[in-house]
C-alpha cells in the first residue's frame, strides 16, 4: 500500500513526464523491441523503426495512459481501468500478459527516464535530478 506521499510523488513524476510522453513512450518501446525481438510479432503491420509515427503514436498513449492510471491510483477506479486494459488486451488484440510486464519494467526504470527528461527539459538538469540518476 502505498502512503500519501508516494502517490503524490508518482502523481508528480508522471505529470512532468507527460509533455514528453511521446518520446518517452516511443524511446521505452523502442528500447523493448531491442531487447525482447519477440514482443515486435504484435506490431508487424507497423513501422517501429526509431522516431516512426507509428511508434511515437503508440508509445504516447502508453505514457497518457499511466499517467492518467496513476492519478487514480488505489482507488476502484483505477482497478477497474486495469480490469477493462487488461480484458481488452488479452481477448481483442491477444497480447500475451508477459509483454505486459516486460513493458512496465522498462516503462518504471526512472533512471533511465530521469535521463530522458532531462534530455528533452534542459530546465530538470539540476543537482537533485543528476543525483537520483547516479543512484
Amino acid at each position: 500500500m502505498l502512503s500519501a506521499r508516494e502517490r503524490e510523488l508518482l502523481i508528480e513524476l508522471w505529470d512532468r513526464l507527460t509533455p514528453a510522453a511521446e518520446h518517452i513512450g516511443s524511446e521505452a518501446l523502442l528500447r523493448m523491441f531491442t531487447t525482447f525481438p519477440k514482443t515486435k510479432t504484435y506490431f508487424a503491420h507497423l513501422d517501429l523503426t526509431a522516431r516512426s509515427e507509428h511508434l511515437r503514436s503508440i508509445g504516447k498513449r502508453i505514457v497518457e495512459a499511466i499517467a492518467e492510471g496513476t492519478r487514480h491510483i488505489g482507488t476502484a477506479q483505477f482497478t477497474a481501468n486495469l480490469s477493462y486494459l487488461s480484458r481488452f488486451h488479452a481477448y481483442q488484440l491477444r497480447i500475451h500478459p508477459t509483454n505486459f510486464k516486460v513493458h512496465l519494467t522498462i516503462m518504471i526504470m526512472l533512471p533511465g527516464l530521469y535521463i530522458i527528461v532531462r534530455e528533452t527539459n534542459p530546465a530538470e538538469k539540476n543537482q537533485h535530478s543528476s543525483a537520483s540518476i547516479q543512484c
